[in-house]
């Protein structure tokens, strides 16, 4: 069984720096746009743990609509199904997401997002093609009705663990509400403040899911 990390938008290897949860790869947000994640969950011979962070989690949850019997657990960090605002979702407006990439293109995230001293950032500067194929997978997808497929098919069994911040901006708290419909029997746990980059600031509770999906727990 095989632990992939599937990273965020512009984020660097180091926001899983203090992650001590042993795994078999991370796939940064361009390996996922061009399938190298999907492919992985494909081949890995006693099926995957897939743990997702921001737009990792979004594909996360993609893999899971297409290949619920390939996975051996979900551990969703700050995971969105549809990363916009619309009539009937909590999401961001276009505004919203265009000041997120100017801020991510001069800051690197660092006075962005608020983390404490010391800790390593969880961004890196890319180049505006990079950044945009990523805005462009946000902007556009929606899983709402293909997660709401999955759960009516039954086909998904595997635990789930979700991990949300309670005054996220930019992946709302609703996010966590709509999964825990989708996936009953998940473990949700809400995480005080406003904090984006959950695998900097609670590394510890992420490690003791992927350490129970890896029992088997």
């Amino acid at each position: 069984m095989k632990t992939f990390v599937l990273n965020g938008w512009s984020a660097a290897e180091s926001a899983w720096s203090l992650c001590l949860f042993p795994r078999d790869a991370i796939f940064d947000y361009i390996d996922q746009l061009d399938g190298l994640s999907e492919r992985a969950v494909q081949e890995a011979e006693d099926g995957a743990i897939l743990v997702g962070w921001s737009m990792g989690g979004s594909t996360a949850l993609r893999i899971a609509t297409k290949y619920p019997d390939r996975l051996r657990a979900l551990v969703l960090v700050a995971a969105t199904p549809r990363m916009m605002k619309d009539k009937n979702w909590a999401g961001m407006s276009e505004r919203r997401l265009a000041a997120l990439e100017a801020g991510l293109r001069l800051t690197r995230g660092d006075g962005l997002f608020p983390r404490p001293a010391g800790l390593p950032s969880p961004y890196i500067l890319d180049s505006s093609a990079r950044l945009e194929r990523g805005l462009d997978y946000l902007r556009r997808t929606d899983l709402r009705l293909d997660l709401i497929d999955l759960l009516a098919s039954g086909r998904l069994k595997c635990p789930v663990w979700i991990f949300q911040s309670e005054h996220d901006g930019i992946v709302r708290p609703e996010n966590a509400t709509f999964l825990k419909a989708v996936f009953p029997e998940a473990t949700v746990e809400m995480v005080p403040g406003s904090e984006h980059a959950l695998p900097v600031f609670i590394p510890e509770k992420i490690d003791a899911a992927v350490a129970a999906a890896q029992m088997g727990e």
